[in-house]
């Protein structure tokens, strides 16, 4: 179905190609899972697939790519576009229409479908992916994993032999990640189309693929079974690290066969106490109250999406925010931080004061009552797009005018700030050219210069290798080692048993778990990472820990 012959794609300016000599051959109706660290060249591989590279992204493409007998060189991806279905990995950059119902049938009225046969395929699309409820809703109105799933359906109803997925799963919560992956398992098997998806989240998807095609990062694609190819593979999700770990052959790739294997493991584990998490160096919980809210209730329109919530964030405590797409979780955020709307309740912020101490939270500040740049020195906040803060030509003109507006408060430079967290960034380069976790360093350092007490991240692990996950692992920690309140909301449960100290989980906007990350997350099938789902009724959350068990000393023990 899909062939690479000697692929070589070299963009304008580079001193190497992205993909170098890269034969690649997929069959019809398989799922093939594209890996890789951020920046290997997944993207580029995708996009070759249907013609964007390199008749949109520029560059030179050297050797043959052909899909279902088509040569994308002398088919522009207008004329592939009903072979290829593509989803990228932004999803409201792609919408035409104003309304789901809208959104999902234009791609058909482009290829002339009839008008029967699109009402039909409509209705089975919303189906499939669980929108039937939204049907007549405004794009601009839904959450980010709705939309995501628009997107994925918009592609689907057209009815492509070949679909083409960049991160699918990035933005949806557990629970509508699954459904949506078993959307797309039900297209291979049942209807012969060829899935070649590239995901971070490879612990959601790995158990679904029939081949798996590793980026090293250097130009080179190699391709084979998933259990041989995670052998040697630069990423690889929990369930393949605890196998690696344990020895187990062949490695699994699904918590079913894993927990199969662990008897013996599990045994060794249990007799020794469970290690923490992590190493927190520095860190120290005071009990001081840095923000407390109290009945906070935010409407849009008629759906309100913060129902009367009572909450109050802790110094030096990290707290994720979970809960499934459209709970809530971002318009808390946005209410805690002061730019969203708020109908009622009250929020207060510790205050420093010149003699070193701090007006208490619930007599504080209430940053929507403050001008931009006063809130900001009380409560930071990095969206879910952390572009939409990125407004000038260079990262050293953003940085500049970082220390502009915070010259008051910085304890550090912007600059100084960006390189703790993200070295060896040029200050020439445009922001939109970073990498996703640079681009989120670069607004995480514009919002600290303003030296808040108060984090909020808006899903910061989006587009995350595993590799740069532990670094922004290692700056919430030092956030928190600083004496700052962290709050990530998140769907990505991997990352929550390695950086969260507390999980508070909403649903239809009220509030319905809130506890340590291990009492929280253990109880709840959906919120469990791999490793507590492989190593229950222990306590284990991730692969470090059993790790620094089994490497604990007998006497130790």
């Amino acid at each position: 179905m899909i062939r690479f012959d000697r692929v070589s794609v070299t963009y304008d300016g580079a001193p190497e190609p992205v993909l170098r000599e890269v034969d690649l051959q997929i069959e019809e109706g398989e799922l093939c899972l594209v890996v890789g660290r951020t920046g290997a060249g997944k993207s580029t591989l995708l996009g070759a697939v249907n013609g964007l590279v390199p008749h949109f992204t520029g560059g030179t493409l050297a050797g043959r790519v052909t899909v279902a007998g088509l040569d994308t060189a002398h088919h522009p991806p207008r004329e592939l576009a009903e072979v290829v279905g593509v989803v990228g990995q932004d999803p409201s950059a792609g919408f035409v229409t104003d309304t789901v119902e809208e959104e999902l049938a234009y791609g058909m009225e482009q290829l002339a479908v009839p008008a029967e046969v699109m009402r039909k395929r409509v209705e089975e699309t919303l189906d499939l992916l669980g929108l039937a409820d939204l049907r007549y809703r405004a794009l601009h109105e839904l959450s980010g994993g709705q939309q995501q799933r628009v997107a994925i359906g918009s592609v689907l109803t057209s009815h492509p032999r070949v679909l083409v997925l960049d991160e699918p799963t990035s933005a949806l919560d557990p629970t509508a990640a699954e459904e949506v992956l078993a959307a797309v398992t039900r297209l291979v098997h049942d209807l012969g189309v060829t899935v070649v998806l590239a995901e971070h989240r490879l612990e959601r998807v790995v158990q679904y693929a029939d081949r798996v095609v590793h980026l090293g990062g250097d130009g080179t694609v190699s391709a084979g079974p998933p259990a041989e190819m995670f052998e040697t593979a630069t990423v690889a999700p929990p369930v393949v690290e605890l196998g690696r770990l344990a020895g187990w052959r062949p490695l699994p790739l699904s918590v079913r066969d894993a927990r199969r294997a662990a008897g013996p493991l599990r045994q060794r584990l249990a007799a020794q106490p469970v290690p923490p998490p992590r190493q927190a160096v520095g860190r120290t919980e005071t009990g001081e109250v840095a923000l407390t809210a109290r009945s906070v209730v935010v409407r849009h329109g008629e759906v309100v999406a913060v129902r009367e919530v009572s909450l109050d964030l802790r110094r030096g405590q990290v707290t994720a925010l979970m809960g499934r797409n459209g709970s809530g979780k971002s318009s808390l955020l946005w209410a805690l931080q002061g730019s969203g709307p708020r109908q009622s309740g009250t929020v207060g912020v510790a205050e420093p004061r010149p003699d070193g101490g701090a007006r208490p939270a619930g007599r504080g500040p209430d940053p929507r009552k403050l001008s931009a740049a006063a809130a900001r020195r009380l409560v930071g906040l990095v969206p879910q797009t952390p572009t939409d803060l990125l407004y000038l030509e260079t990262v050293a003109a953003e940085l500049a005018q970082a220390d502009r507006e915070s010259a008051a408060s910085a304890a550090l430079p912007a600059r100084q700030i960006l390189d703790r967290l993200a070295p060896g960034i040029d200050d020439a380069t445009h922001p939109r050219d970073l990498s996703e976790g640079q681009k989120l360093s670069l607004v995480l350092a514009i919002q600290l210069t303003a030296t808040p007490q108060v984090v909020l991240l808006d899903e910061p692990t989006r587009g995350l290798d595993y590799q740069a996950k532990q670094a922004l692992t290692r700056i919430v920690d030092e956030l928190a080692a600083e004496g700052r309140s962290v709050v990530v909301s998140t769907h990505d449960v991997e990352f929550v048993a390695a950086a969260a100290d507390r999980v508070v989980v909403l649903a239809e906007g009220e509030i319905v778990a809130d506890g340590p990350t291990a009492e929280v997350v253990v109880a709840s099938p959906a919120f469990a990472p791999q490793t507590a789902k492989i190593l229950a009724p222990l306590e284990y959350l991730t692969v470090n820990q059993a790790a620094a068990a089994l490497s604990t000393p007998a006497d130790r023990r």
